[in-house]
């Protein structure tokens, strides 16, 4: 990971992966962000710290994405965030 942002205007959490480029992402993730669809859910708080943790520790992530836009107009809503290395 590379960048990862949270907005105190209305709590979007977004972030951007090095190393690759995505594959199979749908026509509305015009830009290369990802985006966690409900950052107040369970899921939401755990994918956020699986992200923090993997960029205090140097460790990698992948990350599959749900197909959608909604969270965010042109960034791909998270499925799942997997911690790897």
């Amino acid at each position: 990971m590379t960048n990862l942002s949270v907005r105190a205007s209305d709590g979007l959490v977004y972030f951007w992966l090095g190393g690759g480029s995505a594959t199979g992402r749908p026509a509305c993730a015009t830009n290369p962000y990802w985006v966690i669809k409900s950052e107040t859910s369970s899921a939401g708080k755990q994918q956020l710290a699986m992200l923090l943790t993997a960029k205090a520790t140097g460790k990698r992530v992948r990350v599959s994405g749900s197909d959608t836009c909604l969270r965010w107009s042109d960034g791909e809503d998270v499925n799942a965030v997997f911690l790897i290395d």
